[in-house]
């Protein structure tokens, strides 16, 4: 049976992800996964380090590129860009989020997705807890 976890956090998002990009790559090859999403909040760190770990495995396992947005007006997505267009215009979101508070943090909204948004494919995070009245 084929699987890919297409949500894994490594130690590149700070005080979330416990483990390196290499490792959680070895040890999805361990498990017999396919592939494996690297999806750190607002960043990209993680991927090339997990890139370059698939292609060291002895395992065949391919590196799904993601990342999780944390948006300040609506829910996290997942976002899967589709081709290297698509993943320079995840990039150029991520800068313009960065570029807009201070070292460390990013400041995204809405707008900023569906202006960098083709080629991108996004799933909606829900809500840890839903709202009960």
């Amino acid at each position: 049976m084929a699987y890919a976890e297409l949500q894994v956090t490594s130690n590149f998002t700070f005080m979330r992800g416990g483990s390196h990009p290499e490792e959680l790559v070895e040890c999805a090859a361990g498990l017999g996964y396919n592939k494996i999403a690297i999806t750190d909040c607002n960043s990209v760190a993680g991927v090339v380090r997990a890139h370059k770990a698939a292609k060291d495995c002895e395992k065949k396992i391919g590196i799904i590129p993601a990342c999780r947005l944390e948006l300040v007006d609506g829910p996290p997505l997942l976002a899967y860009p589709t081709d290297i267009t698509a993943w320079g215009r995840l990039c150029a979101l991520l800068t313009k989020g960065n570029l807009r508070t201070e070292k460390g943090k990013c400041e995204l909204y809405k707008q900023d997705v569906f202006e960098h948004c083709e080629g991108i494919k996004f799933i909606a995070v829900p809500p840890e807890k839903l709202n009960t009245n």
